[in-house]
């Protein structure tokens, strides 16, 4: 993704968490098979939870590497605003995106035929599939959604006002950095973007785990690109309840008590057992401080040990 000057004094983070991309990025985590350790329980519950046989047009739209059909993720503020926006989408989706979603798709092409068709039915059935899946996956977690995503600008405005724009956009994915002002993520699919002036808006999802998803703004073509990317604390790690403190808001408790003990070198297998977690969630846990910068990680014969960064001593330091 190329920056211009302009670009990159046009970065700014989206106000707020919106209901239909978070719930189509919910489905999305459903059906993928990375991070077990985080989302694997989350996953084993949505699966039981989640009315299946009405849910299941979704799943033809939304697969699991979160490369879909932007209509069915409208950028508006409410389910009901965002369900009309999905209709009113209809006349305009075209024959190509029709072949590419039905090529994408696990079941059969004739309910998407039909749905490109305008088929009233079709459409009620769409309807009725968001309706059913966000009543689960969203609206009884909305406040968490939210905390997740505050918690996550909070942090990276930060690290943006701290270290600058490349720090900020280079903790987005492990893979990611930069070569002059092109910013990379080295994750397939390959592709090249020029902003052009048009900027970028930055959006963190709480539900969303593989590499930064670029798309057209809510202003389309003429504004500003958008960029989605994994929230620094996942859903499932968000309580219930409120955090006791800030950094625990911003981390998750688990996350925040593994950076608060490598203040002081400790391998793997020390923080399992201090935290009396397994030895696949100490590694997702360090991956993620490790790619917000907060953690470095390095192998010493066998072991592999881990210490708190400059940065994440700072946040230990504002945040507890």
């Amino acid at each position: 993704m190329h920056f211009t000057t302009e670009d990159l004094l046009n970065v700014t983070f989206a106000s707020e968490p919106l209901p239909l991309v978070e719930l189509a990025m919910a489905l999305v985590a459903c059906q993928r098979t990375d991070e077990q350790a985080v989302f694997g329980r989350w996953r084993g519950r949505t699966a039981r939870e989640l009315p299946g046989s009405r849910v299941r047009p979704l799943l033809d739209l939304l697969r699991p590497d979160g490369d879909n059909p932007q209509f069915v993720e409208p950028y508006e503020r409410t389910l009901e605003e965002g369900l009309s926006a999905v209709r009113g989408a209809g006349p305009r989706l075209t024959a190509e995106e029709l072949g590419r979603t039905a090529a994408r798709a696990p079941g059969s092409a004739s309910w998407l035929r039909a749905l490109w068709g305008q088929d009233r039915e079709a459409w009620d059935q769409l309807d009725g599939a968001i309706r059913a899946a966000y009543e689960v996956l969203v609206a009884p977690h909305w406040p968490r959604i939210r905390q997740s995503f505050q918690a996550d600008v909070a942090w990276r405005a930060r690290l943006l006002a701290a270290h600058g724009i490349k720090a900020c956009l280079a903790s987005t994915h492990p893979r990611a950095g930069w070569t002059g002002s092109a910013f990379e993520v080295g994750v397939r699919p390959d592709y090249e973007v020029r902003l052009a002036g048009r900027g970028l808006v930055l959006m963190p999802s709480p539900f969303w785990t593989g590499r930064p998803l670029l798309a057209e703004g809510p202003e389309g073509p003429s504004g500003a690109y958008l960029l989605m990317y994994p929230a620094l604390t996942p859903l499932p790690l968000i309580g219930a309840g409120p955090a006791e403190g800030a950094l625990d808001a911003l981390l998750g408790r688990t996350r925040a008590a593994v950076l608060q003990l490598l203040v002081q070198q400790r391998t793997t297998s020390e923080l399992a057992r201090d935290l009396d977690i397994s030895l696949p969630s100490v590694s997702e846990h360090t991956r993620t401080l490790r790619a917000a910068g907060l953690i470095t990680t390095r192998r010493d014969g066998k072991a592999v040990l881990h210490s708190a960064t400059g940065l994440g001593v700072d946040l230990l330091h504002s945040g507890g």
